[in-house]
């Protein structure tokens, strides 16, 4: 039966401003072609500061995460749990799968299986189970939400640096160019204004903004194609969708490349 109701892509990542750092370009695109994008950050940033009390920062955080899903047009999701505490745990699980079986998304992109922290690898774990528990009548949810049975794509965006917890290079199966939506993914990072001072003094980072265009320049550069670009990899589809589908590559055939090197790795 024909699809009636609007292609939905559900971004789920662990702190505020991972979105903006390695998804937004993605969704800005999707966005402009009509989808409905949805926002969540699994952790709410309580220990992302040098300054602030944790109550301070978590009602900052949050202000500053739906000021940027507004400015993409997105539907924003309440964080479930603090900085290191995102496990693989039940009550997590619960919480995440009801949340998916209302969104009901066609994509879920989400960070990669292997990258430099363990809060984003155990959101990456979350986000996966939860897409697979849609359609389970008998996994429980909280709050009770009916199971949904529509196919769903998987997809991990690069890790930092485009390398895995273990420093090895990491390339994408698809290259997305962004650089048309660079200054709306600075603008939209921007929004996370307390991320700043935390970054400078946690990481180093010399500018937070110019810090994330590097980053895009890099993964442009792996590409050999675009000027900025974010990478995904395609989850494995059993049990996501009846068969190997690919509606991120099919939204975005325009603006995005398929490396033909990465489909020989995976064959060979």
């Amino acid at each position: 039966m024909e699809q009636t109701r609007p292609k939905t892509v559900f971004a789920i990542s662990a702190h505020p401003d991972d979105i903006e750092f390695t998804m937004a370009g993605t969704l800005f695109l999707l966005k402009d072609r009509g989808w409905n994008v949805h926002y969540m950050t699994i952790a709410n940033g309580s220990w992302g500061t040098a300054t602030m009390t944790r109550e301070q920062i978590v009602r900052a955080r949050r202000e500053e995460s739906i000021a940027a899903a507004e400015y993409m047009g997105a539907t924003y999701h309440e964080s479930l749990v603090d900085d290191l505490e995102i496990f693989y745990c039940r009550r997590t699980l619960l919480q995440l799968t009801a949340t998916m079986r209302e969104v009901q998304p066609d994509i879920v992109l989400t960070q990669s299986p292997s990258d430099y922290m363990e809060d984003h690898q155990n959101a990456v774990r979350l986000a996966v189970t939860a897409a697979f528990c849609r359609g389970m009548v008998n996994a429980p949810t909280e709050p009770p939400m009916p199971a949904t049975y529509q196919d769903v794509a998987v997809y991990h965006a690069a890790p930092h640096g485009n390398r895995d917890a273990m420093r090895k290079l990491v390339r994408s199966e698809r290259y997305v160019d962004v650089t048309s939506v660079i200054p709306r993914k600075r603008e939209m990072l921007a929004k996370h204004k307390s991320q700043k001072e935390w970054l400078d003094v946690s990481q180093g980072y010399d500018s937070y903004l110019d810090s994330m265009q590097q980053a895009a320049a890099l993964t442009g550069k792996l590409s050999g194609k675009f000027e900025y670009a974010e990478g995904w990899r395609r989850h494995n589809p059993l049990g996501f969708s009846a068969g190997d589908i690919d509606p991120l590559g099919d939204a975005l055939a325009d603006v995005s490349w398929l490396d033909p090197a990465y489909q020989e790795w995976l064959d060979s």
